[in-house]
C-alpha cells in the first residue's frame, strides 16, 4: 500500500526517519510531504508515532495524463468507490491543485469527484446514493492534481494528526505541536537522547502555553504522541481496517512507555507570565505529563545562578519575536539580556533558540553552531543552536590564541609585507597624532599607497580594521594576488596590533543596480562606532559598505553646524548619518529619503541610537527624484549625495553626470530662498554643469571637506555650497512733478 504523509515546509527530512522507524519502506520526499510503501502496521505505527506529520493519506489510484475535466470525471467514475463508502455512510471530499491549466477553480475539481462517486454509487446499489457531510464524514476522500498528473486518496489517520489534544488554552504567541516537535527534533538534546545518555536536563525559560516542554516530557517517557489523548482515527471507518492488528500495535506503544517509566526526567518550563505557567500546567496535566516537568513563574532576564538547575542541559526555547505578540516590549533589548543570560551562567550548556525575525538573533551576541529554517505560519523562522563555552573553555581557548597570535607573530613578514608595514607604520605615525586632536576614532590609514597592493584600510575604534581589496586586474594571476592580499593582512595586523579576528576583508568591485543593497553575508553583526559625538551602527562583512562613508566626516561636521532651527532634508540618506549630525546639531525637523529599505531601516536604528525618536524626524522610501517632484515641502538646509549611477529595479537610470541638471533643479525647487543645498558626489570626473553655475550660487568647498586621512586623494568627493541668486531691488528715484490744472 501506497500512503502520502502531508508536511509543513522543511520537515520532510524528519517526516522520513519517521517513517522509517515505522517500518515503511521506498520513502521519497515529494511536493507536499513524503510518500512510501507500509503495510497496515506500518501505517498504524506512523500514525501513532509521527510527531510532525500532519496528515496521513492511503493512496487509491494514480492517472498521468487527464487533460480537462470531462476526462478527470471519467476517470474518477472508473474507480470502485463502492468498496470504501456505501449509501449508509457519509462521505466528503478535499482537494490540491497545482499548475493544473484546466482547473482554474479546485472547489470545481472536489464536485467533479463528487459527482462521479455518487454516480458510481448510484449505478452499484439501484439508485441509493451517500449523503456528502463536510463536518463529520464517516470517509474523507483526497484528491491531487499537479498539472496532468491525478492522484486519489482516502484519508487515514483523519485531518489534524499533529494535534494532540491536550491544548485547551493558549498565550498571545502560539506555538504549534509539530513546530515545536520539529524544534526538538533539531536540537542537541535530542541528539543526546537517541544517543542512549539518559535524558538530559532541558529549560524552555519561555514556556508561554507549555508546548515544548511537554512535547520533550512526551519525547523523554517514549510516549506515543496519538495515543496522548482518546482519538478516532478516520481508518477506525475504512473497510481494511484490522482491530486485532491495530490493538498489537497499541500494546507495543503502550509496553515502551512502561518501559521508559524507570527514566530520570528533569524538564523545566518557566515564564514570567503567571497566567502562561497556568497554562502550561493544565496542558501538561491534560498529557499526563505534569510529574515530569519542575514550572515556575521566573524572569529569565534575572535570574541568578541559584536558579539554574544543578547540572548542564540544555535550552530549548522559543522567545517572543514581535509576531502575534500584544503589549509594547523591546525585543532588541530583550534578547541582548538573554544571550548575556544564557552566555554567564549556562556554561557547558547547549541552547536552541527559535525565532521568526534574524536580526534579533545577532543581538544574543553568541556565534551559532549551526542554524535550521522552519515555517510557522507562514512565518519563516531560524532555530540558532548555540553551545556556551565554561569559564574554563573560555580561558583554554584564549590562551590557544594567543599561543597561535605568538607563533605567527614570530615569524619574519616576507619582503612584500615588510614594505607594506613600513607603509602602514609611517602612516600611523602621521595620522595618530592628528585624529587623536580631533577626537576622530574612525579614519583611514592607507588608500592603495602602493600599487602593488591596491587596497582601502580603514580603522575603527582602534578595535576593528575594515580592509577593503580593490579588484585586481585580469592581467594578475589569482595566486598572486592572493598572496598579495596575505602579505597586506600580516602587515596591518603587525602595524596596528589588531588582532586578525578583527580584520574583516572584502574585495570592492563596482556595483550597479539592486546589487547596491544585496546582502554579501548575513552575520547581522553591528558594532557601535563614535563620531562627532554621536554614535552609529556600522556592518563590517553583510554589505558593500559599513554603513559610513568616513571621507564625508567633515562635510557631517558642516551639516551639525548648520541645522540649528533648520528643516533639514538628507536625499539618498544611505543609513543617516547626516541626519543624526542634523538632529544633534538641532534641526527643527528631519526628513530622509532613500529607495533601500535596508538603509532607511539602519537609519531609523541610527537615530534612534542617539535618542533621536520624536515625531519630527520623518523616514520615506522612495527615489529620491521621484520623491522631489511628488511632494511640495520646503526646506531650509538640503543635503544630497547621490551615487554614481543606479539601475534598480522599477526605477529609471540614473546617471549623476548626465542628471545633475535635473536632480539640483528638483531640489532647489524645495530650497527655501534664504537656504542652502550641500550637494556632494564620488564620481571622480564630476564638473558641475555651466548651465547650473549661471542660475544659481554654486561655491565649491571640496577642499574644505577633505580631511587630512583623505589628502592623498583628492578627488574622493566633491562637495558644493548651492544657493538662490540674491535678487537685487533697484529702486526707482522719486520726482518732483507737481499736478497742473488745466484751464
Amino acid at each position: 500500500m501506497i500512503f502520502f504523509a502531508t508536511s509543513a515546509l522543511y520537515m520532510n527530512d524528519i517526516i522520513e526517519e519517521e517513517a522509517r522507524l515505522a517500518g515503511a519502506t521506498d520513502i521519497k520526499s515529494v511536493s507536499g510531504g513524503v510518500e512510501f510503501s507500509a503495510d497496515l502496521a506500518s501505517a498504524y505505527r506512523f500514525c501513532l508515532w509521527s510527531r510532525t506529520a500532519t496528515r496521513v493519506m492511503m493512496g487509491l489510484f494514480q492517472d498521468e495524463d487527464i487533460l480537462n475535466a470531462d476526462e478527470l470525471y471519467e476517470a474518477s467514475v472508473q474507480i470502485p468507490w463502492e468498496e470504501w463508502v456505501n449509501p449508509s455512510l457519509t462521505f466528503s471530499v478535499t482537494e490540491t491543485v497545482k499548475n493544473c491549466p484546466y482547473m482554474k477553480n479546485s472547489h470545481f475539481a472536489a464536485i467533479r469527484l463528487k459527482d462521479a462517486i455518487v454516480d458510481r454509487i448510484r449505478e452499484k446499489f439501484e439508485g441509493e446514493r451517500p449523503l456528502v457531510d463536510k463536518d463529520e464524514s464517516d470517509v474523507v476522500f483526497h484528491l491531487h492534481i499537479e498539472g496532468d498528473k491525478v492522484a486519489w486518496y482516502v484519508d487515514f489517520s483523519g485531518r489534524g494528526l499533529h494535534k494532540r489534544g491536550y491544548r485547551v488554552a493558549q498565550t498571545d504567541a502560539v506555538l504549534s505541536e509539530y513546530l515545536a516537535s520539529s524544534v526538538i527534533y533539531r536540537s542537541e538534546w535530542r541528539k543526546a537522547l537517541d544517543r542512549g545518555e539518559g535524558v538530559p536536563t532541558l529549560l524552555d525559560p519561555f514556556c508561554g502555553s507549555g508546548t515544548l516542554a511537554i512535547e520533550a516530557a512526551l519525547w523523554a517517557s517514549d510516549r506515543a504522541p496519538g495515543l496522548v489523548s482518546a482519538r478516532r482515527f478516520n481508518f477506525f471507518d475504512l473497510p481494511i481496517h484490522d482491530v486485532d492488528l491495530y490493538e498489537e500495535v497499541v500494546d507495543e506503544a503502550l509496553l515502551r512507555a512502561e518501559q521508559a517509566k524507570e527514566r530520570k526526567i528533569a524538564i523545566y518550563a518557566w515564564d514570567s507570565d503567571p497566567k502562561a505557567v497556568v497554562i502550561t500546567k493544565k496542558h501538561a496535566q491534560l498529557a499526563q505529563v505534569d510529574h515530569l516537568i519542575t514550572f515556575g513563574v521566573k524572569d529569565f532576564t534575572k535570574v541568578t545562578k541559584e536558579d539554574v538547575p544543578p547540572e548542564a542541559g540544555y535550552i530549548i526555547t522559543d522567545p517572543p519575536y514581535g509576531l502575534r505578540m500584544e503589549g509594547p516590549i523591546d525585543l532588541q533589548v530583550l534578547y541582548r539580556q538573554m544571550g548575556k543570560q544564557i552566555s554567564t551562567l549556562f556554561g557547558g550548556w547547549h541552547a536552541a533558540i527559535l525565532c521568526g525575525q534574524q536580526e534579533l538573533l545577532s543581538h544574543v551576541d553568541m556565534k551559532p553552531d549551526r542554524t535550521n529554517t522552519v515555517n510557522n505560519g507562514g512565518v519563516t523562522c531560524q532555530i540558532a543552536h548555540y553551545y556556551v563555552f565554561t569559564d574554563e573553555e573560555r580561558q583554554q581557548m584564549i590562551e590557544r590564541a594567543i599561543e597561535r597570535k605568538k607563533e605567527r607573530l614570530a615569524q619574519p613578514l616576507s619582503d612584500g609585507a615588510q614594505m607594506a608595514y613600513n607603509r602602514l607604520v609611517k602612516n600611523l605615525a602621521a595620522l595618530k597624532p592628528i585624529m587623536a586632536e580631533q577626537n576622530v576614532t574612525c579614519y583611514r590609514i592607507y588608500d592603495a599607497d602602493m600599487p602593488e597592493y591596491s587596497a582601502a584600510i580603514d580603522l575603527y575604534e582602534d578595535k576593528y580594521i575594515s580592509l577593503q581589496e580593490y579588484a585586481p586586474p585580469a592581467t594578475i594571476e589569482p595566486e598572486a594576488a592572493l598572496k598579495r592580499l596575505g602579505e597586506l593582512i600580516d602587515a596591518t595586523e603587525r602595524a596596528t596590533g589588531i588582532d586578525r579576528d578583527q580584520i574583516y576583508v572584502r574585495q570592492r568591485t563596482p556595483q550597479k543596480g539592486e546589487k547596491q543593497y544585496e546582502k554579501m553575508a548575513s552575520t547581522d553583526k553591528f558594532y557601535i562606532i563614535n563620531e562627532n559625538g554621536a554614535k552609529y551602527l556600522v556592518n563590517f562583512t553583510d554589505y558593500l559598505d559599513t554603513g559610513i562613508f568616513l571621507d564625508h566626516r567633515p562635510i557631517r561636521a558642516q551639516i551639525a553646524q548648520l541645522a540649528e532651527g533648520k528643516r533639514f532634508l538628507n536625499l539618498f540618506c544611505y543609513t543617516g548619518t547626516a541626519t543624526v549630525q542634523a538632529a544633534k546639531g538641532g534641526a527643527l525637523s528631519t526628513v530622509s529619503v532613500d529607495a533601500s529599505s535596508t538603509y532607511l531601516d539602519w537609519a531609523v536604528k541610527n537615530m534612534q541610537l542617539n535618542g533621536y525618536t520624536g515625531m519630527n524626524h520623518f523616514f520615506y522610501r522612495s527615489d529620491c527624484l521621484e520623491f522631489l517632484f511628488d511632494t511640495f515641502d520646503r526646506y531650509d538646509l538640503i543635503f544630497c549625495d547621490p551615487p554614481t549611477f543606479s539601475n534598480g529595479k522599477g526605477r529609471q537610470n540614473f546617471d549623476v553626470d548626465r542628471d545633475q541638471v535635473r536632480l539640483i533643479k528638483a531640489c532647489m525647487m524645495h530650497l527655501d530662498q534664504k537656504g542652502t543645498l550641500i550637494f556632494s558626489c564620488n564620481f571622480r570626473k564630476f564638473s558641475m554643469d555651466e548651465r547650473l553655475l549661471e542660475e544659481f550660487d554654486v561655491q565649491d568647498i571640496t577642499p574644505t571637506t577633505i580631511a587630512e586621512d583623505f589628502a592623498r586623494d583628492q578627488k574622493i568627493h566633491y562637495t558644493f555650497l548651492i544657493k538662490h541668486r540674491t535678487v537685487v531691488k533697484v529702486q526707482q528715484p522719486k520726482t518732483n512733478t507737481k499736478l497742473v490744472r488745466r484751464k
